[in-house]
């Protein structure tokens, strides 16, 4: 049985060193002989680039009866302000909003660049980025509690739970210092990145799949080709829900 798989899977082999597709595709070459400026950087500024536009855009003319691309900033910063900062952080949020919107819109925009032809890909499938927005918020996470409780008493209230008897101290000590300062920031990142890297895969699975399908010795495989074309339609259609999603979800857990 292994012989006859080995034999398939030799017949009609593709001789391009680029098919099929490995984790390569998440670390393009650079660009024009610059090792350091890949496609996923140049994507990267555009995301800034475009977040930055919309919004100059919008408020260069603010009128009282807003344009259509004003009604949209100012709808996507009272929905972070009122739906997230507000409601999540309480009456002291609002100061942050700047930042969670922000946050919010490059990471959206960012992770819509996946199903965008000829970007295709998001720099969030790179666990730099994401790490990278995580640090930011762990670091103001901090600051703003040691500001606002000192050090010392900042310590205590996120190692040592309210009513928990000294006795527990030594075992509920090791884990609140390794959710609150280690885990957190972790799976903050990581989530981003998997879901953006998990997605960017299965689009490439199924596009690739149906060349693979049109390709095949066996006619009857061939029609499959256009069941694994649909799929990677609707899974892309699902894809910009899980980009949109995802942004949501990193600034909800940034304010929590």
């Amino acid at each position: 049985m292994t012989r006859l798989a080995q034999d398939w899977l030799a017949q009609d082999r593709p001789t391009d060193d680029h098919f099929p597709p490995t984790v390569h595709e998440f670390f393009p070459p650079g660009l024009g002989g610059t090792p350091w400026i890949s496609r996923i950087t140049v994507l990267l500024w555009i995301g800034i680039a475009a977040t930055i536009v919309f919004f100059l855009v919008a408020y260069r003319r603010p009128a009282i009866v807003p344009t259509r691309t004003q009604w949209i900033a100012e709808s996507i910063y009272s929905f972070i302000r009122n739906g997230l900062a507000r409601e999540v952080i309480g009456a002291e949020g609002v100061r942050f909003a700047p930042y969670l919107t922000t946050l919010f819109c490059f990471i959206a925009v960012t992770n819509i660049l996946s199903i965008i032809p000829l970007a295709q890909i998001s720099p969030n499938s790179h666990i730099a980025f994401p790490a990278f927005l995580a640090l930011i918020s762990y670091v103001m996470f901090h600051c703003v509690g040691i500001r606002k409780l000192g050090l010392g008493p900042y310590l205590k209230r996120n190692l040592i739970l309210p009513g928990v008897p000294p006795a527990m101290y030594g075992l509920m000590i090791p884990l609140e210092f390794m959710q609150t300062f280690i885990t957190r920031p972790l799976t903050l990142a990581v989530r981003l990145f998997a879901n953006m890297f998990a997605g960017h895969l299965i689009l490439l699975v199924f596009t690739m799949g149906g060349f693979a399908l049109l390709g095949a010795q066996t006619l009857l495989l061939r029609p499959v080709s256009l069941v694994s074309w649909a799929l990677a339609i609707g899974l892309t259609v699902f894809e910009a829900g899980v980009a949109l999603l995802q942004a949501y979800v990193f600034v909800l857990l940034t304010t929590s």
